[in-house]
């Protein structure tokens, strides 16, 4: 996938993109079958809403438990036995005979699935020199958002032709794959050491990089609740970090305060259909996928700080654009959207691997707190503000805030603004 990587990391980038598409695939999954849900299982709409809550609370408080575990047992080893989990929960949920069983189920496999993005980051912080990290991560970055917009758009073509039980066997039977890869390469690396007579390491001290062992400290101790809030006191003690989480917690804020809305208004106020308008919000999502595609060339061309200043005024253009019955052209502006804050989001997520290298899934679960933070707040304050002052407030306030924010944080990014380890 790239030059940087030698080809067990390659292998092992692809499984990990993977399953990151198939934990954003879940996330959005029920999004479209919430009539289904309703009508088969006998509650009301707003009842089984709570699908999706449950596995977004699951999914935010868990951040807070993989982080820590995965630097003391080992990020890949950690990822696996989360997968094997995520998988099992999201087989289950085809058999859920209430909706109690049903947010049960999606629970524990928000829970589960809260562990493979963000330790996947930090596995690439540590794989991958600084110099080269961000292309990778733009590479990573494909699955998850392809697996946003297929989860959106599968969730509603499965429950309208097989039912919605079956919608929940594409996740884990992609979840399986990508935990039996995973279990394959660890057994391959064994054997490697064995036939080599070379002794193996415990997964929580090895960096995958070129053979150097430095991503955890060997003396860290088995985490329980007072040690891994001390891991995170010591994150938050990092002047820079604290920076790096305010700025990914008011980028989520800002761009999703908007967004969020963006289907519903165009379906109000200008009568577009609903499949269209949830279309068009999907080109968000698409955005994202051009620029991971277009990452190596754009990193080239505008640098680090020309990505985020030029991101925020995409952004900034494609929401202020919103509006229209045509519904290309809405697809058009979310997609330029979509572009921009990926452009922004993947150079904060660069940064936030540099934020303490010796604690590295840590800190990127406190990146992952913060951006899911900020994003919940930010819907949930857009609410009144369109009630009240409308949605052309919202949208507008939301455009110039973001734009600024991308002005004013571009000074904070770069190698020199990183912590000390830039070839971590």
């Amino acid at each position: 996938m790239t030059s940087e990587l030698d080809p067990a990391e390659r292998r092992t980038l692809i499984t990990l993109s993977t399953g990151a598409f198939a934990s954003q695939c879940s996330v959005r999954l029920c999004d479209p079958m919430l009539p289904q849900l309703a009508q088969d299982l006998g509650h009301s709409l707003g009842e089984v809403a709570y699908v999706i809550t449950s596995f977004s609370i699951a999914y935010g408080l868990f951040q807070l438990l993989h982080g820590p575990m995965g630097d003391y047992a080992g990020k890949l080893r950690w990822i696996r036995f989360a997968t094997w989990v995520a998988a099992l929960a999201s087989a289950a949920c085809m058999l859920a005979a209430s909706l109690h069983q049903l947010l049960a189920l999606r629970f524990f496999a928000g829970a589960a699935c809260a562990a493979l993005i963000p330790l996947s980051l930090a596995w690439i912080g540590d794989a991958v020199p600084y110099q080269a990290r961000q292309v990778v991560l733009a590479r990573f970055m494909t699955g998850s958002t392809a697996g946003a917009v297929f989860g959106q758009v599968a969730g509603g073509v499965m429950a309208d032709t097989l039912g919605w039980r079956w919608s929940f066997a594409l996740p884990a039977l992609v979840l399986l794959w990508v935990a039996l890869m995973l279990s394959w390469e660890a057994r391959k690396s064994l054997a490697t050491a064995t036939l080599h007579k070379t002794p193996a390491l415990p997964e929580s001290t090895q960096d995958v990089s070129r053979g150097q062992h430095i991503s955890a400290p060997t003396d860290r101790k088995r985490p329980s609740l007072r040690t891994i809030l001390r891991e995170f006191e010591l994150v938050l003690s990092l002047s820079w970090a604290r920076v790096i989480l305010g700025v990914v917690f008011l980028e989520g804020l800002l761009a999703y305060a908007a967004f969020a809305y963006v289907p519903s208004w165009l379906h109000l106020q200008f009568q577009m259909p609903l499949w269209q308008a949830g279309l068009a919000a999907a080109g968000f999502g698409l955005g994202g996928v051009i620029y991971s595609l277009l990452a190596r060339y754009l990193i080239a061309y505008l640098g680090e700080r020309g990505l985020v200043v030029t991101g925020a005024g995409l952004f900034a253009l494609g929401l202020i654009g919103i509006g229209g019955t045509i519904w290309l052209k809405e697809l058009s502006c979310c997609l330029l959207m979509g572009l921009g804050f990926f452009m922004v989001h993947n150079t904060l997520q660069v940064q936030a691997t540099q934020m303490s290298p010796d604690a590295r899934g840590t800190a990127i679960a406190a990146f992952a707190v913060g951006l899911f933070s900020g994003q919940s707040i930010g819907v949930a304050l857009g609410a009144p503000i369109m009630g009240h002052l409308g949605f052309a407030w919202l949208q507008v306030g939301s455009a110039c805030l973001f734009f600024i924010e991308g002005r004013a944080s571009v000074k904070g990014v770069g190698p020199k603004a990183t912590g000390p380890n830039l070839n971590g």
